[in-house]
């Protein structure tokens, strides 16, 4: 049984609604996309007008819940502290290198940093990418020939490094257990956050 002081906030509910409400949108256009190329999925779920509109809105819909999110301070501190890397985030990545026991981190370490540019950069392009394959008038052929391309081999590398985050995800109780409740053990972070200063203890 865990005491209410062992324990620490790490995320708040606003937090943790852009999160989810992210993770849904992308594991649907992620399995919807499945479904359009591979083709004994394709066979399987049938009705591919009804893949392709999900698959579009979804796509249209990954922003928001971050632009939504906006409107928090809690998840603008958290978009600020994940936008820069301070000399502890390239020790961490040194560490992470050698293989060594020490490894500084704020709230965020250097690896999850890293993990929230590429997301955010590949959703931009990807979203853009769809959207001139979609509006065919918006560019020339040429243009939505190379929107293609980008776009789905970009669509198989988020597909690739999301399935890296969930594994790691997966090998991490306390963390998901954080993103699932907000809380966390105080042990733990700790450990694995050193230098992070929880603004919203459990007392």
């Amino acid at each position: 049984m865990r005491r209410r002081a062992d324990l620490v906030r790490r995320f708040t509910r606003a937090e943790r609604w852009v999160h989810r409400t992210t993770a849904a949108l992308m594991g649907v256009c992620l399995a919807t996309a499945a479904c359009l190329y591979v083709a004994p999925l394709a066979e399987l779920v049938g009705n591919r007008p009804l893949v392709v509109t999900a698959h579009v809105w979804c796509g249209l819909a990954l922003p928001v819940p971050l632009l939504t999110g906006l409107a928090f301070r809690a998840v603008r501190a958290d978009l600020s502290r994940l936008s820069r890397f301070a000399p502890a985030d390239w020790r961490w990545l040194r560490a992470v290198r050698t293989r060594a026991a020490d490894r500084p981190a704020g709230k965020f370490n250097a690896g999850q940093k890293l993990y929230a540019q590429w997301t955010l950069g590949s959703m931009l392009v990807i979203v853009g990418t769809g959207l001139l394959m979609w509006l065919t008038h918006l560019a020339p052929p040429s243009w939505r020939t190379g929107a293609t391309f980008v776009h789905d081999w970009l669509a198989a590398a988020i597909g690739i490094v999301v399935a890296g985050h969930v594994r790691m995800a997966w090998r991490d109780p306390e963390a998901r257990l954080g993103m699932r409740t907000g809380l966390v053990e105080r042990r733990w972070a700790e450990r694995e956050h050193p230098q992070w200063q929880a603004t919203d203890a459990e007392r």
